[in-house]
């Protein structure tokens, strides 16, 4: 098994993804581990699979799984999560706005949590006042709903353990609320801050207030599985072994 496996959604990032691919190997080629870098192209209409598959023509470690037809971020994570092979697993968004550099700090809180998801703590360097302001309500109402304490429940530049991800199930929308099903099912999730860097190419797929909307909704479906939680103790359980063969 490899030591890690980066996952990164491509939607239309022909420019971003050759800076994107130098800065990744420079990162990871210090950790000393053996790596994997898995591009999920969701159906994009520029060169972005044509890029990738350059990329792996010089680099084995780049690998490109393509779906037949755009289905959204929480499909391409879902794909590459399924296409990881490594023990711990990354997942960072394909427009440079995520700093490879922070790699290291996430895996390094491996050792004691199960899951790590970024913090955009200085996102005055790479957003627009109104973003920034409709994140902070976002998240508030978030955590009121959810009844959590999430700084940014919008960063979705994370680390796994990858038993964490065995048996998690994805509906479209939810690979924001990733962190809150893990807590849901057991799971040790921490909060670190990484850096938040300008837009260089092309501009954000979400819209504000699209996005409000939606996430909203997905906020109350989340809320309704966590009311749903199954919490029984089991007080006696006589006679439970195994069956003779």
């Amino acid at each position: 098994m490899l030591d890690l496996s980066v996952v990164i959604p491509v939607s239309n990032e022909e420019d971003s993804l050759g800076p994107l691919w130098d800065e990744l190997r420079s990162a990871l080629e210090r950790l000393r581990l053996t790596w994997e870098v898995v591009f999920v192209d969701d159906g994009s209409r520029d060169r972005s699979a044509e890029i990738i598959r350059g990329f792996r023509e010089h680099d084995d470690r780049a690998r490109l799984v393509r779906l037949k037809a755009q289905g959204g971020e929480t499909a391409a994570t879902d794909a590459g999560f399924k296409a990881a092979r490594g023990r711990w697993v990354v997942t960072m968004d394909a427009d440079l706005q995520n700093d490879p550099a922070d790699i290291p700090r996430l895996l390094a809180m491996l050792d004691r949590w199960d899951a790590v998801t970024g913090w955009r703590v200085n996102r005055a360097a790479g957003d627009t006042l109104l973003r920034r302001i409709s994140s902070r309500v976002a998240n508030r109402v978030r955590n009121w709903l959810s009844d959590e304490t999430v700084h940014d429940s919008g960063c979705t530049f994370r680390a796994f353990r990858r038993e964490c991800l065995r048996g998690l199930v994805l509906y479209r929308g939810l690979h924001r609320f990733v962190p809150t099903l893990l807590k849901i099912r057991g799971f040790r999730v921490i909060e670190v801050p990484v850096n938040h860097r300008p837009r260089r190419f092309g501009r954000s797929k979400y819209g504000v207030m699209n996005r409000a909307f939606v996430a909203f909704a997905d906020l109350l479906a989340v809320r309704w599985m966590k009311s749903r939680l199954l919490a029984y103790e089991v007080a006696e359980d006589l006679g439970g072994g195994l069956l003779p063969e």
